[in-house]
C-alpha cells in the first residue's frame, strides 16, 4: 500500500534509539522527510546518517525537550532545515532511572516524569500546530503506554503520566479535528528492545530457563509468560510499532481521529 508520505516532514522526538528510531527509518523508508532528535548528537547523527545512505532524507535536532528554550530551538532548527513540520511523533518520555513503589514514591518524581512525558509533548506540539493549521493538515502521534490504562503497582508516576497523555490526545483530536489535523495516540504494550532483551537474558540465566547466550525465541518462551500473559504468545517488535506511526501519519488515515491504539499483543482486555 501506498501511505502516500513522500515529500511529508516529520518530526520524530527522542529518535536516536529504540522505538523512536524505528519509527523514523519507517517513515523514512515511506519517503518522508524525517528530522531525528536526541539529546545526544552522535548517537541522533547515526541514525540520519544511516538512513541517508539507504536513500532516504533526515535531518538532525538537538535538545532538552523539559528545556522551553531548548524546544522552541531545535523547533526552529527543524523548520529551517526542513520547512513546515507535518507530522509530529512525541516519542520521548520514559519511565525514568528507577520505578519506585508507591511506599518510597515523592512528589517530586510525578513532576519530573509529568514534565519528561505530557509537558515535553505539549512544547513540542503547540509550536507545531500554527503551521499545520495553516496548511489545513497535520498529524500528531503521541506514544503512550499499556501502562496507562493497565496500571502495574509500581513506577505509577509513569502510569499517570502516560494516562495524561492519553487525555491530552483525545482532547486534542476533538480541538483541532476541523482544521483537517488528526490527534492519536499509540499504547505499546511488551515491546523488545535492547533493554528488554538483556532483562529477560538475565532472568532466564538467573532461573536457569535457558542461557543468556541462547536464540531469542527460546529465551522469549522461557521468560516471557513470568512478565506478561500475552495471548499471541510473543513480545512486540519495534518494526510493527513502526507500521502503526506510518499509517496513522499518512493521508490514508485521515478518517482516524482521538484513538489510542494498543499494540500489545491480546494483552489488554478493554474492548
Amino acid at each position: 500500500m501506498d501511505l502516500q508520505l513522500s515529500g511529508k516532514r516529520a518530526l520524530v522526538t527522542g529518535s536516536s534509539k529504540g522505538i523512536g528510531e524505528a519509527i523514523a527509518r519507517k517513515l523514512a523508508l515511506e519517503h518522508a522527510i524525517v528530522i531525528v532528535h536526541g539529546r545526544d548528537r552522535a548517537q541522533a547523527e547515526r541514525v540520519a546518517k544511516d538512513i541517508i545512505s539507504l536513500g532516504g532524507i533526515a535531518f538532525v535536532v538537538v535538545g532538552d525537550l523539559t528545556d522551553d528554550d531548548q524546544v522552541r530551538q531545535l523547533v526552529a532548527t527543524a523548520q529551517k532545515v526542513a520547512g513546515p513540520i507535518d507530522i509530529v511523533v512525541n516519542n520521548a518520555g520514559g519511565s525514568g532511572a528507577t520505578k519506585d513503589c508507591w511506599s518510597l514514591t515523592q512528589a517530586d518524581t510525578w513532576a519530573a516524569a509529568y514534565d519528561r512525558n505530557v509537558l515535553a509533548a505539549l512544547r513540542v506540539t503547540t509550536r507545531l500546530l500554527p503551521d499545520m493549521r495553516e496548511a489545513r493538515w497535520g498529524r500528531v502521534i503521541n506514544i503512550s503506554s499499556l501502562a496507562a490504562t493497565m496500571p502495574p503497582p509500581t513506577a505509577p508516576d509513569y502510569s499517570a503520566a502516560k494516562a495524561a497523555i492519553n487525555a491530552m490526545t483525545a482532547s486534542m483530536a476533538k480541538a483541532v479535528a476541523a482544521e483537517g489535523i488528526t490527534v492519536n495516540a499509540i499504547s505499546p504494550g511488551t515491546i523488545h528492545s535492547a533493554t528488554l532483551d538483556a532483562r529477560f537474558r538475565e532472568v532466564a540465566e538467573e532461573r536457569g530457563l535457558a542461557r543468556k547466550d541462547a536464540p531469542w525465541d527460546e529465551v522469549e518462551r522461557a521468560v516471557l509468560p513470568l512478565f506478561a500473559q500475552v495471548p499471541l504468545g510473543r513480545v512486540g517488535r519495534l518494526e510493527e510499532i513502526a507500521a502503526a506511526v506510518a499509517f496513522l501519519a499518512s493521508p490514508v488515515a485521515g478518517y482516524i481521529t482521538g484513538v489510542n491504539l494498543r499494540i500489545d499483543g491480546g494483552l489488554s482486555p478493554v474492548i
